[in-house]
């Protein structure tokens, strides 16, 4: 059972280092980039701390959005690398891929436990299936639960929310950490969000010829292109709101299919735990008709999105300077 103090505790620990800097509360274009770093990471460590309570007690839901928050803020590193790039940040980001490892396998068989639901044929055998299923699903989520309330866990906040505000990186002194430091969120923003862009079409030019691993990898780059452009929504004005949206429509069509593609994955590897309990469980995740399916849309979405026009440093620019 989760003790009450353990959300109350991480989040009164992760909130001092936040109000010691009053910052904006919107993005701009010519923001410099460690204070849109911050307002970003900010988002998304709250976000996450936002949903542990209910993760704790076993919501379905909110296990699903600390792990969207936790994912958002590991693109935040990502996308503000170099700048963020110091002796700290391998350990920051060790230990949030821990946590985001936790949080994965009870994900995944909350997924898998939805598709037998959804496939149920045979009741009876049905109803004996699902009873592995949970069994193995509670045992994980009582593994998350004490995670979530360990030391490890409350070390984590602290280091991650202290390593945001004042880590190694937002003091070094070269000109080349300067400058990274001190750069317009536009002009980062917009040579980031093109570098990503070409390297995800180039890749989903081969998508139908992409084992599982190097799909799954191809879908890490789609949901990192997309959580970024989420996160700069602030930036777009309303004559690139409709690019935004567009562009936004095609890469979360194929995220969704690829996404499915990976559950399936998944699911065939959590079925063969069951072999001996379940000697068919892994059947119901092999659907080759549903994969070309899946496949097809996904393609469809990138050549749509490989001929629309790029990111360009005034689709960043709003018509007038958001308030703070």
């Amino acid at each position: 059972m989760a003790r009450p103090t353990t959300s109350s505790t991480a989040t009164a620990r992760a909130r001092p280092a936040a109000s010691r800097n009053a910052l904006p509360g919107r993005l701009s274009p010519g923001m410099a980039c460690d204070t849109a770093f911050r307002i970003i990471a900010r988002r998304h460590l709250a976000a996450v701390l936002a949903q542990h309570d209910g993760t704790c007690r076993g919501d379905p839901e909110a296990l699903h959005q600390i792990r969207i928050a936790l994912t958002h803020l590991r693109t935040a590193i990502r996308f503000f690398s170099p700048m963020v790039d110091d002796a700290l940040r391998p350990k920051v980001w060790a230990e949030l891929k821990w946590l985001n490892s936790q949080l994965g396998m009870v994900r995944d068989l909350d997924v898998a436990i939805e598709r037998v639901v959804a496939e149920a044929g045979d009741e009876l055998a049905v109803i004996a299936e699902l009873q592995h299923w949970d069994e193995k699903r509670a045992e994980s989520h009582r593994l998350l639960a004490r995670a979530l309330q360990s030391a490890r866990y409350r070390r984590l906040v602290e280091q991650t929310s202290s390593w945001i505000e004042s880590g190694p990186w937002s003091t070094r002194r070269s000109k080349e950490a300067i400058r990274l430091r001190r750069c317009p969120l536009a002009d980062h923003a917009t040579a980031q969000l093109t570098e990503w862009e070409k390297a995800l079409l180039r890749k989903a030019k081969r998508l139908r010829k992409l084992d599982v691993e190097k799909r799954h990898k191809l879908r890490i780059l789609n949901k990192r292109l997309t959580y970024s452009i989420e996160s700069l929504e602030d930036l777009f004005g309303e004559k690139s709101l409709t690019k935004q949206k567009s562009i936004l429509k095609q890469l979360r069509r194929a995220q969704k299919s690829l996404g499915q593609l990976n559950d399936d994955a998944r699911g065939q590897t959590l079925a063969a735990s069951l072999n001996e309990a379940v000697p068919k469980a892994g059947i119901r995740f092999l659907d080759r008709k549903r994969e070309k399916k899946l496949l097809r849309t996904a393609s469809t979405a990138y050549r749509k999105l490989d001929k629309a026009k790029p990111f360009r440093s005034s689709d960043l620019t709003p018509d007038s300077e958001p308030e703070d």
